[in-house]
């Protein structure tokens, strides 16, 4: 799968950390920056991740902040885009069975390193389960 990932200052520890990890996993990854943990406006960041999905250049995006608030809200201004919001296991299994979620938003202050990771896991390997969720992610559009 073809990834697109960004972060602002907040979430950046946590990309670094993530790239590697999809790597192994046998995705490709896209960095849309930022490139450290200088204070920088998120939209700038996010935008561009959420976009590239959006035109089919990627399957996925995956954005990341301090509370991934901002990031999913920005993400899903752009037409196309589901980013769902995630801190559990389970929130990212729904995200993806239920809700068909193509950009995950993920903030570092709220959840361990560990946490992280094992979300991106379930996220990346989860199927849309169709059936009645598809005609309710149709009507989103």
């Amino acid at each position: 799968m073809r990834i697109a990932i960004g972060s602002d200052h907040a979430g950046y520890k946590y990309k670094q950390m993530l790239q590697p990890l999809l790597t192994a996993w046998g995705h490709t990854v896209q960095d849309s920056g930022t490139h450290s943990e200088e204070a920088v406006d998120y939209p700038a960041y996010i935008r561009p991740v959420a976009e590239a999905v959006a035109r089919g250049e990627y399957n996925r995006g995956i954005v990341l902040g301090g509370s991934g608030n901002g990031e999913a809200i920005v993400a899903n201004k752009v037409p196309g885009i589901r980013c769902a919001l995630c801190w559990t296991e389970d929130t990212a299994r729904w995200a993806r069975e239920h809700n068909d979620s193509n950009v995950l938003a993920l903030g570092e202050r709220t959840i361990s390193a560990d946490v992280a990771a094992s979300i991106v896991r379930i996220w990346t390997e989860t199927a849309f389960a169709g059936g009645r969720h598809a005609r309710r992610v149709a009507q989103i559009e």
